[in-house]
């Protein structure tokens, strides 16, 4: 909860949660999060074909969400498994799509 006590972190902490909306607030973002809700994890191609965008564009945005730190990316062999890592945004997305 919010301590407006303290202005400084009340504000450090608003534009945090504010620059987290932002990432999210994409239609494609939200799509793949959704997905990545839906199967646990998943590669770029899988997520492409299931959102139907091109491959450039989905690593685009799951570049996006890695370094907001919303997914976390594991290297197996050759390919890239995606999964949220950050569950408050797991949940937020869930109520959205409800």
């Amino acid at each position: 909860m919010i301590d407006f006590n303290d202005k400084e972190k009340t504000k450090h902490l608003l534009a945090e949660k504010a620059e987290m909306f932002k990432t999210i607030a994409h239609p494609v973002r939200l799509c793949i999060l959704a997905m990545l809700i839906k199967e646990e994890k998943s590669n770029v191609t899988e997520i492409q074909c299931c959102i139907d965008v091109p491959q450039p564009t989905v690593s685009q945005h799951l570049a996006k969400l890695k370094s907001a730190g919303i997914v976390s990316a594991d290297r197996n062999g050759t390919e890239i498994i995606y999964k949220i890592k950050n569950q408050e945004v797991r949940h937020i997305v869930e109520e959205i799509l409800q």
